[in-house]
C-alpha cells in the first residue's frame, strides 16, 4: 500500500497544538525548543498558551504550523515510523515547507527562519486591502479560471488555489476578487464568499515577496529529500535541491495545485495520505478528488499511537 505524508498549510492553526506531543515526546518537545531558538523568542508560548489572533499572523501561523508538524514527525519516528515509509511528501503552500523539512531538505532553524521571512514578505507585498481573496464552490478550475478573467477588468484575479473538484480560491485585486464572486454565483457555484486573508496570496501581487524569498532562500542549503517531495506548482515529484529552490520562489506567485498534486500521487500508486500536524482540511479534500483513498489525521499524541499500532 502507498502511502504519503501532507503537511496543512495557513488556517489550521489553533491555540495548544502540538503540546501533547511535546509534553509526550521529547524529540517533539526539541522541535519547538530549536523554533524558539531560531526566532530568538517564545513562538512555543505563542502557540500554546497565546490569542489566536496574534498566532494568526502570517508570520507567526507559518513557522508554527510547521513546527507543530515537525514534531508530529518525530513523534511518529520515535514509534518508528520513518519519513521513508511514505513514497512521496506534500505540502499546502507553507506546508510546502514542513514536508521539505520532514524529508531532511531543509534543517528545522532554516525552515523556521525562511518561513517567518516568507510570511512577513507575503504581508508586506500588498497594503491591507488592496487585495482578498475568496472561495469558488461548487465550479471546476476551468469555469473558475474564466469567472477570474472576466472579473479582472485590467486588474489582477486568479485561480490561487485548486484544492479539490469542488474548491478553488481566487486572489487578486479586491474589487477584482469581489467581481468575481458576484460572476462565480451567476456561472452557478453553490457558494463564493470572501475570505478572513490578510493578503491576496498565489497571485502576480506576490511578486515583491517572491524577490524577497529568492534572496533569503539562496543563502540557506537545500539537500536532496529522503523521499521525493510533490512540488504545488508543478503537482509532481521533485529532488534536485536547486529544483526545489527555484519552485519555492514560483510558489509564491503560482498557484498551489493540490487536487493535480493529489490526483499524480494516486496515480503513482498511493492509496493512503496521513496528514502529519494540525487540523484535517487536507484529508478532506483527498477524500473528495479520490474517494478510494484512505486518510489519517496524525497532529496529536493520541493519534501518533493509533498510526503506529496499526501501521
Amino acid at each position: 500500500m502507498g502511502r504519503a505524508f501532507l503537511f496543512p498549510g495557513q488556517g489550521a492553526q489553533t491555540i495548544g497544538m502540538g503540546r501533547d506531543l511535546a509534553d509526550a515526546y521529547p524529540g517533539a518537545r526539541a522541535v519547538f525548543e530549536e523554533v524558539d531558538d531560531a526566532l530568538g523568542e517564545k513562538l512555543s508560548a505563542l502557540i500554546w498558551d497565546g490569542d489566536i489572533e496574534t498566532l494568526t499572523l502570517t508570520a507567526n501561523a507559518q513557522p508554527a504550523l510547521m513546527a507543530t508538524s515537525i514534531a508530529a514527525m518525530r513523534a511518529l519516528e520515535a514509534e518508528g515510523v520513518a519519513v521513508e515509509s511514505a513514497a512521496y511528501v506534500a505540502g499546502h503552500s507553507l506546508g510546502e515547507y514542513s514536508a521539505l523539512t520532514a524529508a531532511g531538505a531543509l534543517s528545522v532553524t532554516d525552515a523556521a527562519r525562511l518561513l517567518r521571512a516568507r510570511g512577513a514578505a507575503m504581508q508586506e507585498a500588498v497594503p491591507v486591502g488592496v487585495g482578498a481573496m475568496a472561495a469558488i464552490l461548487g465550479l471546476g478550475l476551468e469555469d473558475v479560471r474564466k469567472v477570474a478573467e472576466a472579473a479582472s477588468q485590467g486588474e489582477v484575479c486568479a485561480a490561487a488555489n485548486d484544492n479539490d473538484p469542488g474548491q478553488v480560491v481566487v486572489s487578486g485585486h479586491k474589487a477584482a476578487v469581489e467581481r468575481a464572486v458576484d460572476l462565480a454565483k451567476e456561472a452557478g457555484a453553490k457558494r463564493a464568499v470572501l475570505l478572513p486573508v490578510s493578503a491576496p496570496f498565489h497571485c502576480a501581487l506576490m511578486a515583491p515577496a517572491a524577490e524577497a524569498m529568492a534572496a533569503a532562500l539562496g543563502s540557506v542549503t537545500i539537500n536532496a529529500p529522503a523521499v521525493p517531495v510533490v512540488a504545488n506548482v508543478m503537482a509532481e515529484a521533485v529532488s534536485a535541491p536547486e529544483s526545489i529552490r527555484s519552485l519555492l520562489v514560483d510558489q509564491i506567485t503560482g498557484a498551489v495545485r493540490w487536487r493535480e498534486s493529489v490526483s499524480w500521487m494516486v496515480g503513482q500508486g498511493v492509496t493512503e495520505f496521513w496528514e502529519i500536524g494540525a487540523g484535517k482540511a487536507l484529508i478532506g479534500m483527498v477524500r473528495r478528488i479520490d474517494r478510494s483513498a484512505t486518510t489519517r489525521a496524525v497532529g496529536t499524541a493520541a493519534d501518533v499511537q493509533a498510526a503506529t499500532q496499526n501501521s
